[in-house]
């Protein structure tokens, strides 16, 4: 299976409640980010800057374990910042866990090795490790030299404990989709068990402290052609990318965003209206869901999303479409168990 299987059937089971409850819109990941502060600076990511005045604020536990109670999620991505910095990064997991949530740890890998035997080595737990092109790209892309090497030493550890491993890959402007090809030929060599990869998104934060970052993103268009070269030879690997949403980032399909899935919950409270942009921060999660205008966002709607085609708001658009269309629900099976 392409998931563990206790996960896929949580999330299916959790699904099927809330269509019979009559619910239309529903949180499938929770972005639970516990911290901001990060031990990299990298050139395409927002939160770091975006957050710099908060980023010696933290989230308790306790706070980090009623949102993930209040959201209702079954699944929790535990991101940031770095979330391997967060000094009680092991309570925290072990917690969601004991409340049957299965977690993501996204993270650099810099800090992974020192980490992998203080989790568990369950289906509950996979390790996601963001890795941006080989050595010499990511280590550009991170600003630091050496990263790749430290990310790659954790995912070898991870997986001779026996652990489940995946990565997360940033499409940008200036990435050759033929070292994309070539990353995921070394970690299926490494063993990873999964691979996602998605464009990135043009955050406002990242124009307004470097202005040449512009040349960092894609466009609508450009996303559709790099993805399309490649289409076929990522069909090769493992990919966590569902092969609707990779239709989508082909210029095949289109898919109606579906932010409210991921909802995000950080240091300032609920963010909204989404994982990439910001308008205001809520107090609780049902004030997200209820004070938001979903049918506002998208490329049609608002300017901040014309280019936007990323994950966190389309690959559950993916996963609702397969619950409208039995083709569509084929496809997703055949994806998952093959």
């Amino acid at each position: 299976m392409r998931f563990p299987f206790s996960l896929s059937r949580a999330m299916s089971s959790y699904m099927v409640r809330c269509r019979l409850r009559g619910v239309r819109r529903f949180p499938l990941v929770l972005m639970l980010e516990p911290l901001h502060a990060c031990n990299l600076h990298c050139a395409g990511c927002g939160r770091i800057r975006e957050y710099k005045d908060s980023l010696k604020q933290r989230l308790s536990v306790g706070e980090c374990v009623a949102a993930a109670e209040e959201c209702g999620a079954p699944v929790v991505s535990i991101c940031g910042g770095e979330p391997l910095i967060y000094p009680e990064i092991e309570r925290l997991v072990e917690t969601l866990i004991d409340r049957g949530k299965h977690i993501y740890l996204c993270t650099n890998g810099v800090f992974m090795p020192k980490f992998v035997e203080r989790f568990p080595k369950s289906g509950r737990f996979l390790w996601n490790v963001h890795l941006d092109g080989m050595e010499a790209t990511h280590d550009a892309i991170t600003c630091k030299p050496g990263t790749f090497q430290k990310a790659v030493e954790g995912i070898r550890a991870a997986k001779e404990a026996g652990m489940w491993v995946t990565t997360n890959t940033t499409v940008y402007a200036e990435t050759d989709m033929h070292e994309i090809l070539v990353l995921l030929e070394y970690l299926t060599e490494l063993g990873v068990d999964g691979f996602l990869v998605s464009p990135g998104y043009a955050y406002q934060a990242v124009f307004e402290k470097d202005a040449d970052a512009e040349n960092l993103f894609l466009s609508r268009r450009e996303i559709q052609r790099k993805f399309a070269m490649v289409r076929k030879d990522l069909e090769r690997f493992r990919l966590m990318t569902s092969p609707i949403y990779l239709d989508f980032l082909c210029g095949k399909r289109e898919l109606k965003c579906a932010a409210w899935a991921n909802p995000t919950r950080n240091v300032r409270g609920w963010k909204g209206p989404c994982y990439l942009i910001t308008d205001r921060h809520y107090a609780t999660f049902q004030e997200l869901m209820d004070e938001t205008d979903w049918d506002a966002l998208g490329p049609e709607h608002d300017a901040r999303c014309r280019d936007c085609m990323v994950h966190s708001g389309y690959e559950p658009a993916a996963v609702m479409a397969a619950q409208r269309s039995l083709r569509d629900a084929l496809t997703m099976a055949l994806w998952q168990f093959v």
